[in-house]
């Protein structure tokens, strides 16, 4: 089937030994609960998300969200999952102490005389941690470079837990100046989140966002997407850098050293963090940090602020999330490529959406809504935030393809977040007060 083209080749080492986490066993011999299947592909291991209902011998669920019908006879477990293209996937199996081991069948549609044949062995997805909520004190002494599923976490966490820990900056330097690693927005994590499961829905709520050295970098550059001939001659002679001042007890950013015209010149600080991202589900070589897309990463968004909530799809067991690229404030888009790049004090809790897909990343903050497109243009990012916005009024608020079109005709906030990256990234926001005023709200 077609999503065996998108998921991500597993490691192993990364999730944690079931002795320190027992998975939540089926009632007397059952199967229904939530499943992760992991799948030999020649060697590597891909991962599938799959719940399972039972009724008598009877069973129903999804396959990576594609409905299931099946049987539990005994301990012999048959399913067949079809998706929207008329491909199937067709499992037989052993149920023997609360794991399945087997052979699943993929058959694509565009080539049904070759199917593919493959072991796989499902587990359930791990129970809730017993006990109240932690809070986790994590100083990072390592930093990585891609939003790689290969990377071993640097701590387990539960939902409901909550993480402070600090970031360098875009070029590597600490809170202290000290460079602890290459540049290229380096990643404090990742973080393994206990019961995330592909398919699921990863919500970071970001509790606290600090300044943690008095200075930040930028330049006095202008990317490629906001200039035209004309606007590029004039800025040949940019891309020094700029050194800025964070007076944080009167709270405004000041150049160090002010042109003529800019002595006088001090923006507000609203600190942000350009990178929240999880290990993407694609099946390639990881992206690097300098990268965005479905699973987030580098959206370099400036409302990603203190008190926002960011959700993200699962695509792989504990989510693993990654935080970083800590900017002292950001204009819309990111114009100079590099915004006022300082490290950061960053504290967030997490929490876990089960079996709830999103089709790219979301932002939610005191006031609106607001859906991510990403994409290689700015066409296709506009087309993407529209996208997933309209999926959002669709599922948490049941409007129909009309109503959403009426909604966001008169309610659709749009907002150029990055231009400075290989993707570009326009936002569709949505003032709550609007969604108050609609008949059957959901959230």
């Amino acid at each position: 089937m077609r999503k065996v083209l998108f998921l991500l080749l597993f490691v192993p080492g990364v999730l944690p030994a079931q002795s320190s986490q027992e998975a939540a066993r089926p009632a007397s011999g059952g199967v229904s609960g939530r499943w992760v299947v992991n799948t030999d592909f020649y060697g590597g291991t891909i991962y599938f998300g799959m719940e399972l209902k039972q009724d008598g011998e009877k069973l129903s669920g999804n396959f990576d969200g594609d409905k299931l019908e099946g049987t539990l006879k005994g301990n012999s477990v048959y399913f067949v999952a079809k998706d929207e293209q008329g491909g199937t996937d067709e499992g037989r199996g052993t149920l023997q102490g609360g794991t399945i081991t087997g052979m699943v069948v993929f058959t694509h549609l565009d080539d049904a005389a070759h199917p593919e044949t493959h072991k796989f062995t499902a587990e359930l997805v791990p129970a809730r941690r017993a006990g109240a909520a932690r809070h986790h004190e994590f100083v990072p002494a390592t930093f990585y470079r891609q939003f790689s599923a290969t990377n071993k976490p640097v701590l387990t966490i539960a939902r409901g837990d909550g993480v402070h820990t600090t970031t360098v900056d875009a070029g590597g330097k600490d809170e202290k100046s000290v460079t602890r690693v290459l540049g290229g927005n380096p990643e404090t994590g990742p973080f393994y989140v206990e019961t995330a499961a592909p398919g699921d829905t990863l919500v970071v709520h970001l509790t606290r966002l600090r300044l943690n050295r008095d200075w930040a970098e930028s330049d006095d550059f202008l990317v490629g997407r906001a200039v035209d001939s004309d606007l590029a001659v004039k800025m040949k002679d940019g891309g020094k850098s700029v050194r800025w001042h964070l007076d944080t007890e009167h709270g405004v950013a000041t150049p160090e050293k002010p042109a003529e015209h800019l002595t006088r010149y001090a923006v507000p600080l609203r600190p942000m963090l350009g990178c929240v991202g999880v290990a993407p589900n694609v099946a390639q070589a990881a992206p690097g940090t300098g990268d965005s897309g479905r699973y987030g990463g580098n959206m370099d968004f400036n409302e990603i602020v203190e008190g926002a909530t960011v959700y993200l799809p699962v695509s792989v067991p504990g989510a693993l999330l990654y935080v970083g690229d800590g900017h002292a404030l950001q204009g819309d888009g990111e114009l100079n490529g590099n915004a006022l790049e300082t490290s950061m004090d960053v504290e967030f809790t997490v929490d876990v959406i089960p079996g709830k897909r999103v089709p790219g990343p979301r932002v939610e903050s005191a006031t609106h809504i607001m859906a991510l497109g990403l994409g290689g243009s700015l066409d296709d990012a506009f087309r993407g935030a529209t996208a997933n916005m309209a999926q959002w009024l669709t599922d948490e608020y049941k409007l129909t393809p009309s109503e959403v079109a009426q909604v966001l005709g008169t309610s659709a906030e749009y907002r150029v977040s990055e231009v400075a990256d290989r993707n570009a990234g326009i936002v569709l926001k949505i003032n709550k007060e609007r969604l108050k005023l609609l008949g059957s709200a959901g959230k």
